[in-house]
């Protein structure tokens, strides 16, 4: 049972300028070892101290990136300019300023939509892919989250969901919540971040989510990462329907790791099996016991593992 490997700092710290927004890039580990990216979800949530160490500081140059608007860049939560195609154009900027040729990618969620997504407008400066509970950002999933499908395993909290919107907006939840979190009142950014936080953390932590552990006070940190997320969601995540799927002719020849948790209802492991039978280069690791994040014993021995056995392929 792998487990992760001891912290370490960063030895380099970049803040590049794009647009107007100042994406936070941090590298630690081996200046000389195999590169790779680490694409955290959300959208919008950055990236932590302990995503380093997933990765073997001996063997890997890691590199965070904080998404535009998220975690250390700024400004935080600002969806002005930031894009699906925006976010795909700064990973190409930073791997050029690093002067990386090629570099693993390694993401979960949505940061494995990001990861397939640069992956397919960029296959040649790609060694490989580490993507954990894959998310197509099809309509079926936006909906499965929010409209039919994750409500009938919690009606509860779903019903409380919907009594914390106005009636007349109940059949557009999230356009409502996205008006008030980008609207004047600061209240009412508040009121909509927390309401968005208590249905999004049941899904996603599922059975161990505690509702009484969120603040009532809501910090600007948390609007801000509702912002950005609901940004994305209610514009269909900034790319066609189905887009993933269909360009995966384009990275067909890649080899990727595909680990899902059985009980993922966040993104359920039918996605992460498209992938796979579009990729042959791909293996596709389903964890029985696991769910959505990236913690525990089984998630965290496979994400390890996967890290490991990547490092080795392409250790010079």
């Amino acid at each position: 049972m792998r487990i992760l490997y001891p912290e370490n700092e960063p030895y380099a710290i970049h803040q590049f300028k794009r647009d107007g927004h100042q994406v936070f890039v941090e590298e630690c580990g081996n200046p000389s070892g195999v590169p790779v990216v680490f694409l955290h979800g959300g959208p919008g949530s950055g990236c932590r101290a302990y995503h380093r160490s997933f990765f073997n500081p001996e063997k890997y140059r890691i590199i965070l990136v904080d998404q535009r608007g998220a975690g250390r860049s700024v400004p935080r939560g600002e969806v002005f300019g930031n894009t699906t195609a925006d976010l795909i154009r700064d990973l190409e900027y930073i791997r050029r300023a690093l002067r990386i040729e090629r570099w693993l990618l390694f993401g979960g969620s949505w940061g494995a939509t990001l990861a397939l997504l640069y992956a397919q407008r960029h296959p040649v400066k790609v060694l490989g892919l580490v993507l954990r509970a894959a998310f197509l950002a099809r309509q079926r999933d936006l909906e499965w989250f929010v409209g039919s499908g994750v409500e009938r395993i919690y009606p509860e909290q779903w019903a409380q969901f919907m009594e914390s919107i106005p009636e007349p907006e109940r059949n557009r939840s999230l356009p409502y919540l996205y008006s008030c979190l980008t609207g004047d009142d600061e209240l009412a950014q508040r009121r909509a971040a927390r309401t968005w936080a208590l249905w999004s953390g049941q899904v996603i932590v599922g059975e161990e989510f505690d509702p009484s552990e969120l603040n009532e006070h809501v910090s600007s940190e948390e609007v801000d990462q509702a912002r950005i997320e609901l940004h994305y969601a209610v514009n269909r995540y900034f790319i066609p329907e189905n887009i993933i799927l269909e360009q995966c002719g384009r990275i067909r020849h890649l080899p990727a790791i595909l680990i899902h948790g059985r009980r993922d209802l966040t993104c359920p492991v039918e996605s992460s099996f498209c992938l796979y039978k579009r990729l042959p280069n791909s293996e596709l690791r389903i964890l029985p016991n696991a769910g959505h994040i990236a913690s525990g014993e089984e998630m965290t021995d496979a994400l390890v593992a996967a890290a490991d056995e990547m490092a080795e392929r392409f250790a010079s």
